[in-house]
């Protein structure tokens, strides 16, 4: 349980912070760049449905489990994987919730014809929010596969935010009236 009664308490001061373990480390630190990212992709989230909520509820509601998601994946990575007993069981991301974004993408991808080019972010808000939430959600993604590779995480993190932005570019191309608004890329036009 979070229990939030005084938001500032002077510890990150010395340019550092905890970690679910107790552990401290630099807030420069790679874990805390990662899980701060997946913190801003949920911010871009927050952006998009503001867009969503009238336009397609029932897209609004994935993105709506998404935060929540996005909030347990930042707990996953703000507690690294230890042999050390915590005196709790944290909370991490399942494949469960891996299999859940793949059914969104699927539901939204029967409706949308094949691309034949690449789409340039751009057409209704709501597409281009979930562009800019696609590139950050990417970003994330590089910054855990970098930690991965010199600290163990969670498998199913990974794995999480790779079809997240797959889901971000197919919930685009759907809201853009299901691909009719889609900003089609055209190699070489300006040369």
């Amino acid at each position: 349980m979070v229990v939030l009664n005084k938001i500032y308490t002077k510890t990150g001061d010395d340019g550092t912070t905890a970690l679910g373990s107790g552990e401290r480390r630099l807030k420069s630190d790679l874990r805390i760049e990662a899980y701060g990212t997946v913190d801003e992709t949920n911010s871009v989230v927050g952006l998009i449905r503001l867009h969503t909520g009238q336009a397609d509820p029932d897209v609004d509601q994935v993105l709506g489990r998404i935060q929540n998601d996005l909030f347990d994946l930042g707990a996953d990575l703000a507690t690294p994987e230890t042999d050390e007993d915590l005196g709790y069981e944290p909370l991490r991301i399942t494949d469960a919730q891996v299999t859940a974004i793949e059914q969104a993408i699927d539901v939204l991808n029967a409706e949308l014809k094949p691309l034949r080019s690449f789409v340039l972010p751009g057409g209704s808000p709501a597409a281009a929010h979930l562009h800019l939430a696609r590139t950050v959600s990417r970003r994330a993604e590089r910054l855990m596969v970098e930690l991965a590779a010199r600290e163990k995480i969670n498998p199913a993190a990974v794995r999480y935010m790779n079809r997240l932005s797959d889901y971000f570019f197919v919930a685009s191309r759907y809201l853009n009236d299901k691909g009719e608004q889609d900003v089609l890329w055209v190699p070489g036009k300006n040369r």
